[in-house]
This record gives structure tokens, sequence and C-alpha cells, in this order.
């Protein structure tokens, strides 16, 4: 979710899932959910950037409690954007008589 690319994503995902809190605040602790996500650190060990690590975790916690994650997941999955997509396409080459795998467990007394 980088801020500065435009996104053709309807932006009713931006909106803010908090009385008070402004699409910034929200996107913030999305990205900070996100990173808790890619990197299964504690949440204590949330960076500042994202701010504080309670705050987060409530906010969160909170979503969860109201089906907002489920929303959100939901969304993205009617409208999958395949731009970043990568495909492993490795490929290697046996010798035609080393395909095979030796016959039989073998077990010596």
């Amino acid at each position: 979710m980088s801020s500065s690319e435009p996104s053709s994503r309807p932006s009713r995902l931006e909106t803010p899932l908090k009385p008070g809190a402004g699409a910034s605040s929200s996107r913030t602790t999305i990205e900070a959910v996100l990173w808790i996500a890619r990197t299964g650190s504690p949440w204590r060990d949330l960076p500042e950037a994202f701010g504080k690590w309670f705050t987060v975790y409530t906010r969160f916690w909170r979503w969860a409690q109201k089906g907002v994650w489920e929303r959100i997941f939901k969304a993205l999955c009617e409208d999958p954007d395949f731009e970043y997509v990568l495909i492993d396409g490795t490929l290697v080459r046996v010798h035609q008589h080393g395909t095979g795998a030796k016959g039989g467990l073998k077990i010596r007394p």
C-alpha cells in the first residue's frame, strides 16, 4: 500500500472506519497490522511511525469484533489486482537416468 502510487481501487476502503478518525489514521492502522502480519513481531515491537502499539492493537481488536477485517478481505477478493503477482518458473534439469529414487526402504539390522 504505497501512498505515493495512485490507486485504481475504490476509495471505500480509505473512508474512516472509526468515528472521528481520518482516512490517514485508518490507513496507518491497516499498514501497521500488515507490518505485524508480515514480520511476525509482537505488538510491543511495532515501530513508533505507526503510533502507540496499544492504540493500534486496540483498534485492530475492535475492528475484528465488528467484522471490519472480514469486509476488507471480501472487498479485496471481489476485485483482485494481479499487477504485482510474481510467478516463479524455476526449471531444474536432471539427467535422464536420474529421475527415480532407489527402490524400497532398506533397513540394516
